[in-house]
C-alpha cells in the first residue's frame, strides 16, 4: 500500500455532503495514526478550488493522494482535471453521482457523468457514489423555502422515492476514502476482504435510503416532526416548469428540474438499494429520523 501522497483533498467542501464528510474525516482517529490529513477546498473555504480557475488546482491537489469528485454542471473542465490530478499523485478518486444517471437526458447531470467517464479511465483506483435525492433537500436545498411557507409543489405523481440522507453519503464516502490506497489498481468489482482494507477494485455504488416514499408522504412526516401544516401538491410538467420560471429560475435549471423529475415519473429511482448497508454495514437513515433531527435544530420554525 502506497503512503506517499497524505492528503484527501474534498471538493465542496462547504456543500451538503462536503462539509459532513471533512467532519467525519477530521474525527477519525485513525487518519492520525497514518499521517493523513484533510484537505477542504471549495471557492471560498480553507483551500481555495475553482472549476472555471485551473490555476487554483495545482495547489489544491499538491500531496493529495485521494479525492472525493463533485463535478460542475458544466462537464468541460473535468477530464482535464481528473488528468492533472493523477499526474499529481492521486490515486484515489470517489465521485459523488446521481442514481439514473445513465437513464436521463442531456439536460441533466452531463457534469456528473463527465466525471464517471474520467475516473473510469483514469487508471487509478475508484468508487462512484450514485444517491437518490437527499433528505436534505427538505431543509438545505430547493424544497426548504416551499416547505417554510407550508406549500409543496411538484411533478411527480404517485411513483415514490427512497431519500438518502446525506450523513449516510458521507459516512460512505469517509469510510472509501480511508481504506488503504493500493499501488496499483484492482479489477473492476473486485471482492473486498472481510476486514474492507482493500482497493475500492472500481465499483459503482448505488446509495438510497431505507423506505420509497411519495413525496406527499414525505411532506406528511416532516409536517408531524416541525408541527406545523404543511401540503404537497401535485402539478403538471407543465405547470412545474411555470412556476420555476415565475420563481426566477434560469432556463438551464428549469430544462435540468424537468429532465430530474421525468426520470423519476418513470420509475428508474423507485426502489430502495443496499449500497449503504454494502459499505457501513448498517442499515441508512429514516426519513422520519432526519425530519426529527432537523425539526429540533428549527429547520421549518
Amino acid at each position: 500500500m502506497t503512503t506517499e501522497h497524505h492528503e484527501i483533498l474534498v471538493l465542496g467542501a462547504t456543500g451538503k455532503t462536503g462539509r459532513r464528510l471533512v467532519r467525519r474525516l477530521r474525527e477519525h482517529g485513525g487518519l492520525h495514526d497514518h499521517g493523513l490529513r484533510v484537505r477542504a477546498a471549495s471557492r471560498k473555504g480553507e483551500t481555495r478550488f475553482d472549476w472555471d480557475d485551473p490555476g487554483s488546482w495545482d495547489t489544491a491537489l499538491a500531496g493529495a493522494g485521494s479525492v472525493y469528485l463533485i463535478a460542475p454542471e458544466d462537464p468541460a473542465p473535468v477530464p482535464g482535471f481528473v488528468d492533472r490530478a493523477v499526474t499529481a499523485g492521486v490515486r484515489r478518486f470517489v465521485v459523488l453521482s446521481g442514481r439514473g444517471l445513465d437513464r436521463v437526458g442531456p439536460d441533466f447531470g452531463q457534469g456528473m457523468a463527465a466525471a464517471e467517464r474520467a475516473v473510469r479511465a483514469s487508471g487509478v483506483d475508484w468508487a462512484i457514489l450514485r444517491a437518490n435525492n437527499f433528505h436534505q433537500n427538505f431543509d438545505e436545498d430547493l424544497w426548504h423555502a416551499p416547505l417554510r411557507a407550508g406549500r409543496l409543489a411538484l411533478p411527480i405523481g404517485a411513483v415514490p422515492e427512497p431519500f438518502v440522507d446525506a450523513e449516510d453519503i458521507a459516512e460512505v464516502a469517509a469510510t472509501l476514502l480511508t481504506r488503504p490506497v493500493p499501488d496499483t489498481p484492482t479489477a473492476p468489482d473486485a471482492p473486498n476482504t472481510p476486514d474492507g482494507l482493500t482497493a475500492l477494485g472500481g465499483r459503482t455504488y448505488e446509495l438510497s435510503g431505507p423506505q420509497a416514499l411519495r413525496f406527499d408522504e414525505a411532506v406528511d412526516v416532516i409536517a408531524r416532526a416541525a408541527g406545523r401544516p404543511m401540503r404537497y401538491v401535485e402539478l403538471t410538467p407543465e405547470e412545474y416548469r411555470a412556476e420555476l420560471r415565475a420563481d426566477g429560475h434560469p432556463e438551464a435549471a428549469v430544462r435540468a428540474l424537468d429532465a430530474l423529475f421525468a426520470l423519476h415519473r418513470d420509475g428508474h429511482t423507485a426502489e430502495p438499494t443496499d449500497g449503504v448497508r454494502q459499505v457501513l454495514g448498517r442499515e441508512p437513515r429514516s426519513l422520519a429520523d432526519y425530519a426529527a433531527r432537523a425539526a429540533a435544530a428549527g429547520a421549518w420554525a
